[in-house]
C-alpha cells in the first residue's frame, strides 16, 4: 500500500488513478472520479501539491486536453486550486448538500462524513413575531429554541438556530435534551417521538459573517455565509420546524437538480 502523502508534499497521481481504457466512461472523467474520491478519503490530504499537467498527462499517459478537462472539473468540484507561481494544490472539500427535505445531520451520515454537534444554548421561550407566524402560533406562545454548531469532523459547517411548538408529541417543556441533540440530528429525534416530516418550504441566500457567526465557524470576519430558512410541515399540514441557518460558504454548497418541463 503507497504511503499517505503528507500536507504540502507532491502527491503521485500513479498511486491513486486506475485506468481503464476499454470502459465507456471518457478518460478525463475516470481521472476526475478517481482524485475526487482519493480527496474524499483523505489519501490526498489538503496542501498536497499535483504536478503541472504537462507531467500529469505523462505520468497516466494521456492527452494534455484530457489532463486538462479532468484538472477543471476538480476545480469546478472546489476541490484543487490553481495558483501562478504555486501550481496546483488539494483543498479541503465541501459539503455538498442536495436541496431536499433532509437534515444536514442525515446527509453528512450518508455522504459518508461524522457529524459533530455542539449545543450553543436550548431554551423555552415567548415566539416573537416572525417565528410565531412562521410557527402559526400566537406571538408569545412558548416555544423551543436551540442554537447548535454542526460540523464534519473537526471542522465547523453551520450555526443553525430552530424553533419548534411546544405541542409536539414527546417534545414538551423540558423534554428536549441536550445530549440527545449532540448524540445525533433534531429530524431523527422528531421521526423516532412520532412527527412524520412530510415538506418545507425553504428560502436560500448569502450575506457576510457577524464577529460571533465568523468565531464560532472558524471563519474571518465578513466571510461569506450562504443562508437557509426553513418552515416543515408534517403530514397533517402542521408546522413542526422553523430553521435559521449560516453555512460557511469556503466548506459548504447547495446543490439543485432541475427537469425540463
Amino acid at each position: 500500500m503507497s504511503e499517505r502523502p503528507r500536507a504540502g508534499l507532491r502527491a503521485h497521481l500513479s498511486d491513486v488513478v486506475a485506468l481503464d481504457r476499454s470502459s465507456p466512461v471518457p478518460l478525463y472523467f475516470q481521472v476526475a472520479q478517481a482524485i475526487q474520491a482519493a480527496i474524499e478519503a483523505g489519501r490526498l490530504p489538503p496542501g498536497s501539491r499535483l504536478d503541472n499537467e504537462i507531467q500529469l498527462a505523462d505520468d497516466l499517459g494521456l492527452s494534455r486536453p484530457t489532463m486538462r478537462r479532468a484538472m477543471e472539473y476538480l476545480v469546478g468540484k472546489g476541490l484543487i486550486i490553481r495558483r501562478r507561481g504555486i501550481g496546483t494544490t488539494i483543498v479541503q472539500p465541501k459539503v455538498r448538500r442536495p436541496l431536499q427535505l433532509s437534515s444536514l445531520y442525515d446527509d453528512l451520515t450518508t455522504g459518508g462524513q461524522e457529524p459533530t454537534t455542539r449545543v450553543l444554548s436550548l431554551d423555552v421561550v415567548p415566539a416573537p413575531p416572525e417565528v410565531a407566524e412562521a410557527l402559526a402560533v400566537p406571538p408569545g406562545s412558548p416555544v423551543h429554541r436551540l442554537v447548535r454548531l454542526r460540523g464534519a469532523g473537526d471542522n465547523p459547517i453551520a450555526r443553525m438556530t430552530n424553533h419548534l411548538p411546544t405541542t409536539l408529541p414527546g417534545l414538551g417543556p423540558g423534554e428536549l435534551a441536550v445530549a440527545d441533540l449532540e448524540a445525533t440530528g433534531l429530524y431523527r429525534l422528531l421521526r423516532s417521538a412520532g412527527v412524520h416530516l412530510h415538506a418545507a418550504d425553504q428560502t436560500i441566500g448569502a450575506r457576510k459573517a457577524t464577529a460571533e457567526e465568523a468565531r464560532v465557524l472558524a471563519e474571518p470576519r465578513g466571510a461569506a455565509l450562504l443562508t437557509m430558512q426553513r418552515v416543515a410541515f408534517d403530514d397533517t399540514g402542521r408546522v413542526v420546524e422553523y430553521g435559521s441557518h449560516v453555512y460557511a460558504a469556503s466548506r459548504y454548497t447547495f446543490s439543485l437538480s432541475m427537469l425540463s418541463g
